[in-house]
């Protein structure tokens, strides 16, 4: 394939990608509101460009899906053949089909052709009290085309009627090839008309497609992520020396300096921002696979539910847009297999049989709020420390300690499951504990509340960017640590005599609320502080708070994320590195890690010594 058909081609697959994910979208508005004709021409001009494109590229799989498919939608919108309940679940397995059509093609693979039985029935359903085909050349003016002086033909009726006349197969549900068109076109262009057309129809052309004047401010460009990622590592690098410069300013005590690198200062956070924003995406690109993922879920159990969605606008870096997508299709379809009760159970608790699953997206400060919520059946505490304990996950004594709020937290547990018997959608063990994960890799976190008999919500916060994180930073003999800033809840001293135990556990009593105290010496295998007192961050983890002991805070500096060392890869504890502004190398803590590692030491140093650097 030569370097132009390969960019064609490139084009084409993120395109479709884009496609497939509106018609999903428009797919379950439709079948809710089946007589809506301008849907019903959006999902019909969706296929028509998958399969100009395809066709173009010589992908004939997808075109054959794609023909098919178009026919029953033009059934349905000469009012031949109304969708029903059949062609409604045809035309979304045909859409899964392009998806993973599409994947194929991005391997590098032949995609697998389409079921015959899947493409008969819709050919049939096309065909079912279809009117007979319509003798142009003998009766010119049966063809019912609208008067160009008034309301002008549609432009998809246009194209279909084209294809009936010429070319493209025939009459409806005829499987001929189409005409291929380009894929850089929205929407492919009619062919050249016959001359026996009627004279009304060769005059649509110009009235239904009146040149557009393009807005200046629409004008976009496609841009290969791997320059905008490497134009933000170039800004990154300039943040540093930025930092560094502010750092030695003071001691140079020169006036023309000081405005020199307060120029810089404004000059770099306005570049940082502006490269930052041209890595940001809409949520809504991910949030457009959920209507269709809840349909076929809802069907798939024989539950009702509609899906909500606010927030699609709200941007984030396109790294995290991609890496949330996993996590939030599994609290989606955990919402519906496990929240959204039994039509008939709904009823016995006085609720709408139509269960509601909403998925928002907000924007707070320099982190965006993503909330799951169902109106469900809500979270038994006590069944979750039953379950628990049964699995052996946790033992008695410790479950019977546990909090309804802190029960919740067991659902993060690798292996657990409120299911008894393994289906397609649950009962594995796999879930919870990975949706945790990930988001915590993407240095967030996830947090669960629940009402019995009232539904669930889980509320996951991250960060706009992993580029450039706002830390605080801490000093621990002499080394500096970041702690990222959005967990901090506030800095205090405490004597370290003043420490109780409880229960084996090293807590500090902050005003008269007992936190578990960390010391990060004794996490790092150091010697105790020669100094009388100590200062301590106060950190959130998930549900819980702990307060971390160190020797001094330095204050907050943003700072740019950077890969471990191989030596320290995979040591628990390590978030990242990053240089701050002596030139220093800093280490960035996990503080979920330094929780679950460090809280259960009963004062004992334990074995994480302090990294070589």
């Amino acid at each position: 394939m030569s370097a132009a058909a390969s960019d064609i081609c490139a084009d084409f697959l993120v395109e479709v990608g884009e496609i497939l994910d509106q018609l999903g979208v428009q797919m379950v508005a439709l079948e809710r509101a089946p007589a809506d004709r301008e849907c019903l021409n959006a999902v019909f001009r969706g296929f028509h460009t998958i399969k100009g494109g395809a066709g173009f590229l010589d992908f004939a799989t997808m075109v054959s899906v794609c023909h098919a498919v178009e026919d029953r939608l033009n059934a349905a919108r000469d009012g031949s053949a109304p969708l029903d309940a059949a062609a409604f679940d045809g035309i979304q397995q045909g859409i899964d089909l392009l998806v993973d059509m599409l994947q194929s093609i991005c391997n590098g693979l032949d995609p697998s052709p389409a079921p015959v039985a899947l493409l008969a029935a819709l050919r049939a359903g096309a065909a079912t009290a279809a009117p007979a085909p319509v003798a142009v050349a003998a009766a010119p003016l049966a063809v019912a085309v609208p008067d160009v002086a008034g309301d002008s033909i549609d432009d998809l009726d246009f194209e279909a009627l084209l294809d009936s006349l010429h070319g493209a197969g025939g009459a409806p549900g005829a499987a001929a090839a189409p005409a291929p068109a380009s894929p850089a076109r929205a929407e492919p262009e009619p062919g050249p008309i016959p001359a026996s057309a009627p004279a009304v129809l060769r005059a649509v052309p110009t009235a239904a497609r009146a040149p557009v004047a393009q807005d200046a401010g629409d004008v976009t460009v496609r841009v290969d992520v791997r320059r905008l990622d490497a134009m933000v590592n170039l800004v990154g690098e300039l943040v540093l020396a930025r930092n560094r410069l502010k750092t030695i300013r003071p001691r140079l005590r020169d006036d023309d300096l000081d405005r020199a690198v307060a120029a810089l200062d404004v000059a770099t956070s306005r570049l940082q921002g502006a490269v930052m924003t041209a890595r940001m995406q809409p949520v809504g690109r991910v949030f457009a696979r959920f209507p269709k993922l809840a349909r076929d879920v809802a069907r798939q159990l024989d539950k009702q539910v509609q899906l909500e969605v606010t927030g699609a606008e709200t941007e984030l870096d396109r790294n995290l847009v991609e890496a949330l997508a996993d996590p939030l299709v599994h609290l989606v379809r955990n919402a519906i297999d496990h929240g959204i009760e039994m039509p008939e159970a709904r009823r016995r608790a006085g609720k709408p049989e139509l269960g509601t699953v909403r998925i928002g997206a907000q924007q707070e400060g320099d982190h965006v709020a993503i909330e799951v919520r169902d109106d469900g059946a809500g979270i038994d505490p006590d069944r979750i420390r039953r379950k628990a304990v049964e699995k052996g996950l946790i033992d008695d004594d410790s479950a019977a300690r546990l909090s309804s709020e802190e029960c919740l937290q067991l659902l993060f547990l690798p292996g657990f499951s409120t299911r008894d018997e393994v289906s397609d959608l649950s009962g594995r063990g796999v879930g919870m504990d990975v949706v945790q994960s990930r988001i915590r890799e993407l240095s967030g976190t996830v947090q669960i509340h629940s009402d019995v008999g009232a539904g669930s919500r889980f509320a996951i916060r991250v960060p706009l960017t992993l580029a450039i994180l706002p830390t605080l930073l801490v000093e621990v003999d002499g080394d500096v640590y970041a702690l990222p800033l959005v967990r901090v809840v506030e800095v205090l001293s405490h004597e370290p005599g003043r420490a109780l135990w409880i229960d084996g556990q090293r807590v500090l009593d902050l005003r008269q609320q007992p936190l578990p105290l960390l010391g990060l010496r004794d996490w790092l295998g150091m010697a105790p502080a020669p100094l009388p007192e100590s200062t301590c961050v106060v950190l959130q983890a998930g549900e819980q708070r702990y307060c971390l002991a160190v020797d001094r805070v330095r204050g907050r500096e943003e700072v740019v994320i950077k890969a471990l060392p191989p030596t320290l890869r995979g040591l628990p504890g390590y978030a990242g590195a990053s240089l701050i502004g002596d030139g220093r190398m800093a280490l960035i803590l996990d503080v979920d890690a330094l929780l679950g590692s460090g809280v259960r030491a009963t004062g004992a140093r334990s074995s994480h010594p302090a990294p070589d650097r």
